[in-house]
């Protein structure tokens, strides 16, 4: 199917907002994307529309657990298989979640940079046929990433057991030009297409 025709099907709408095809194009293309849309903009559709086109499965890093959990909520409502790996969650539940990555039909793997870390993760991945790696809130691994979240510096390490192929798209709402440059240096985003659009709140006066 087309990204329209996806779009179409499983969100309900005709047309893109702003960037959001160009950016779809840019990855399905196979490039390193950088994308920074407002909240709100639909950062989501730019790594769930492309990763539906493709065969296997997108792997998501997310850094908050309850975001996780509404994301794979809402692409379960919609009929698009999903799973989650994160912190509490009993060891059988993750051995399952995993396993139907590698053997079901699932198009979307939920992970915390944490879990990228992790022998069981890594062992595994190399049986999933992975066709994208979506890294949310981007900025972490610049501005906070440092001291909030420092496994997003190793994000790079984990994307070297995937199959070069595969390419990534980092996004984020927020990011200054040197913050913009930090993620896709400590990423490796190459070749990178890099997309920004206007913050400006047309609604909005201050």
């Amino acid at each position: 199917m087309t990204p329209q025709q996806l779009l179409k099907k499983y969100w309900g709408y005709t047309t893109f907002r702003p960037l959001q095809a160009e950016i779809i194009q840019a990855v399905l293309a196979g490039k390193d994307v950088l994308a920074l849309l407002p909240t709100g903009g639909g950062k989501s559709i730019c790594f769930q529309v492309p990763a539906l086109a493709r065969e296997g499965l997108c792997i998501v890093v997310s850094p908050l657990i309850a975001l996780m959990k509404d994301q794979v909520d809402q692409l379960r409502q919609r009929g698009i298989a999903a799973e989650a790996v994160f912190s509490g969650m009993r060891a059988s539940a993750i051995d399952t979640a995993l396993d139907n990555c590698i053997y079901g039909p699932v198009k979307f793997l939920y992970v915390s940079p944490e879990r990228l870390q992790t022998t069981l993760l890594q062992e595994r991945v190399k049986k999933m046929s992975v066709n994208l790696l979506a890294i949310d809130e981007a900025h972490c691994i610049s501005q906070w990433g440092y001291d909030f979240r420092p496994t997003y510096l190793e994000i790079a390490a984990f994307r070297a057991l995937l199959p070069p192929h595969v390419n990534a798209i980092a996004l984020t709402a927020t990011a200054t030009a040197t913050v913009q440059q930090d993620i896709q240096e400590k990423l490796q985003l190459q070749p990178c297409a890099h997309f920004q659009k206007s913050f400006a709140r047309p609604n909005l006066t201050y």
